[in-house]
């Protein structure tokens, strides 16, 4: 259940749109110059025009869109326990937009798989990292005896989190992801590089990969397609786990994937910010930062079709 929720930046908005939230939907009023209302058709809520156009006595015009928040390319953001849907409000061919947002505050946020966990490791400042191999339906993870069996080609949710408990809110990034076939790294292993270049998803557009829509800024769900990795048949994939302010991204903090279809690199958690991700194809810069090292060891075997579980934190 979600409830409605104030976004910081409301106060931004400007006094001649008015924006009002339902659960699933959205209804902005936008007053507009009587200079403008012959050309109202070029007012755009994201990719929507106007639902309807109202003049008023004294000439001004109020532009009306009613639409859902799948529609006009809305874009989900989550920060901290904020579920933030964000679009803009355009005049073409005019380049500046007016926000226009719509916040909730989810009732409950712990999903199922959460309860089993995985991998855990203690990291520094006492924060506390999970890394997990969930099943295809993303409703848990999974557990077994046995080393996890992937077929060759099939995609696996890889999912990772960090405790929340009384910390200020978290922000959980992949900074660095490789495969190898040791599970332990050491100076001559070696690895392919999954996640590198602080949070860019290389495997993205080298081959099929993604991350998925957060649920929370605490945890983060890298969505991978298996391979094989040398001779060998079984694979380590070591990640450096990173935590930090969600309202704070730069090129060292950040969790980039390639989207093939517009052709260019794409912020997770703010596409409006996609501009940070402009350093996936060349050095992008480091700060210091909070973090651990997990891993986690799966097995790729084209005779089982069935998955089995095992995790191992490295």
């Amino acid at each position: 259940m979600l409830r409605n929720s104030q976004c910081p930046s409301e106060a931004r908005l400007f006094a001649d749109i008015n924006v009002v939230c339902g659960k699933d939907s959205v209804r902005i009023s936008w007053r507009i110059s009587p200079q403008l209302v012959p050309y109202a058709a070029r007012l755009f809520l994201g990719s929507c025009m106007p639902s309807r156009l109202k003049v008023m006595p004294d000439g001004e015009g109020e532009a009306q869109f009613n639409y859902q928040l799948a529609d006009c390319k809305f874009k989900k953001l989550i920060k901290g326990k904020r579920i933030i849907y964000q679009n803009e409000l355009t005049y073409r061919p005019q380049a500046k937009p007016k926000p226009a947002e719509c916040c909730f505050r989810p009732e409950v946020w712990v999903p199922q798989f959460m309860n089993p966990g995985s991998g855990v490791s203690d990291g520094r400042g006492g924060l506390v990292f999970h890394m997990a191999l969930l099943n295809g339906w993303f409703s848990h993870s999974i557990k077994s005896d046995h080393t996890n069996v992937i077929p060759l080609g099939s995609f696996m949710p890889l999912w990772a989190a960090v405790d929340q408990k009384s910390h200020q809110p978290l922000l959980l990034l992949m900074e660095e992801c490789v495969a190898a076939t040791t599970p332990v790294l050491q100076p001559g292993s070696h690895v392919y590089p999954i996640i590198s270049n602080k949070g860019c998803l290389l495997e993205s557009k080298k081959a099929n990969a993604m991350f998925l829509p957060r649920y929370h800024s605490s945890a983060i769900i890298l969505y991978l397609q298996s391979f094989k990795l040398g001779l060998g048949e079984e694979i380590y994939i070591h990640c450096k786990l990173v935590a930090w302010d969600p309202e704070v991204l730069d090129e060292s903090k950040k969790a980039c994937h390639y989207v093939k279809e517009s052709g260019r690199w794409e912020l997770l958690d703010d596409p409006f910010q996609s501009n940070l991700c402009s350093c996936c194809d060349s050095t992008c810069t480091s700060r210091s930062k909070r973090g651990d090292e997990l891993g986690l060891k799966w097995l790729r075997d084209p005779a089982q079709q069935r998955p089995v579980a095992d995790y191992q934190v490295s």
